[in-house]
């Protein structure tokens, strides 16, 4: 029990993580900082992976990874040149850019998202139709949260027919454990591994399979950096593209590379979160197998959610030229063999 009890400290410790940056290096001209979404998670050890491996390097760019508190606060960091680039959720994105904000998604490293609802094997969930009656724990603000309404809308119930309480971020998992309540809202790269890591099985219901099929995370980057610095960026891509994709394809490696820089989690719950990121690389549509591109058609789907779920007002004149560009990236397609440096 005590033990147990420690795990569930370690998770939690690990959502409200406030570190350090990581993998950081001593400054100068050809440094750079990217910044992620949240708290360091197993989700994240790509990134860490294609520092450790020499892929900025062989760029001529000494990265430093920081930890973010929320894509709409990372999106900020960006924008006003805390940080160089930002990897944040695509919907966060365009409701900042909506806002004023100054930059742009440069590569799109999920093409699907990973919006979930997860619970706990055995306890009755084990697909869409057992919803009805539960209750649902969110952090309570964000766009998964926005969009829960549509979600309902697709399984044909309407508000009441599921409960939804609010909980922060670190208390989910353990209120879930304790039976305060039947699933989370969460993305299942996150979840799922921090439950595996305490010995239980999630069920994971996958919105995607519902037919909402969206853009994920990508790079951020400003309009200001894109102007003053392109080739930095183009490098920066480059760098990323070919790291992340290794990672995939070396997932054993990959958490070895993550363990360095974060402790707490096993091997098996970091190869985990490795293999369910990776299957969101890969999108639908005229993009779909050149790794991070994206296209207009999947901005305007990702617009009109925006507006119809995430607050952007209707009279809004974004366009897809406004929240995106591929000028800055190299792609890379299925199949294609990464060496490390």
């Amino acid at each position: 029990m005590r033990n147990s009890r420690r795990k569930i400290a370690a998770i939690v410790g690990a959502f409200l993580l406030a570190a350090l940056p990581a993998c950081a290096g001593g400054g100068g001209e050809n440094s750079m900082t990217l910044m992620v979404d949240v708290g360091y998670l197993p989700k994240h050890a790509p990134f860490f992976a294609a520092v450790e491996r020499g892929f900025f390097a062989a760029e001529g760019i000494d990265l430093t990874i920081m930890p973010g508190s929320g894509s709409t606060n990372t999106v900020t960091s960006v924008e006003t040149g805390k940080v160089d680039a930002g990897w944040a959720d695509f919907g966060s994105t365009i409701i900042s850019q909506g806002r004023g904000a100054a930059v742009k998604q440069v590569n799109l490293l999920q093409a699907r998202s990973a919006y979930a609802v997860v619970a706990l094997g055995g306890t009755g969930i084990n697909g869409w139709h057992d919803l009805r009656g539960k209750t649902l724990a969110t952090e309570g603000a964000g766009a998964m949260t926005a969009m829960w309404p549509y979600a309902m809308s697709k399984l044909g119930l309407t508000e009441g027919d599921v409960d939804v309480v609010h909980a922060s971020s670190g208390s989910k998992i353990p209120g879930l454990l304790a039976g305060q309540w039947d699933a989370n809202l969460a993305l299942y790269v996150s979840d799922e591994p921090a439950i595996d890591a305490l010995g239980r099985q999630a069920v994971v219901l996958k919105w995607s399979d519902l037919g909402i099929d969206l853009y994920g995370n990508g790079i951020v980057v400003s309009d200001d950096k894109l102007a003053s610095d392109p080739d930095q960026v183009r490098s920066f891509n480059r760098a990323m593209q070919k790291g992340f994709l290794w990672a995939c394809d070396h997932p054993e490696e990959a958490a070895q590379d993550f363990q360095k820089e974060v402790s707490g989690f096993e091997t098996e719950t970091i190869t985990l979160a490795i293999r369910e990121q990776c299957s969101l690389n890969w999108g639908t549509g005229e993009s779909a197998n050149q790794f991070g591109v994206m296209d207009d058609a999947g901005v305007e789907k990702m617009l009109d959610i925006s507006r119809r779920f995430l607050g952007l007002p209707a009279d809004s004149d974004l366009t897809p030229e406004h929240i995106y560009t591929n000028d800055f990236l190299a792609p890379l397609h299925r199949g294609e063999t990464i060496q490390a440096p």
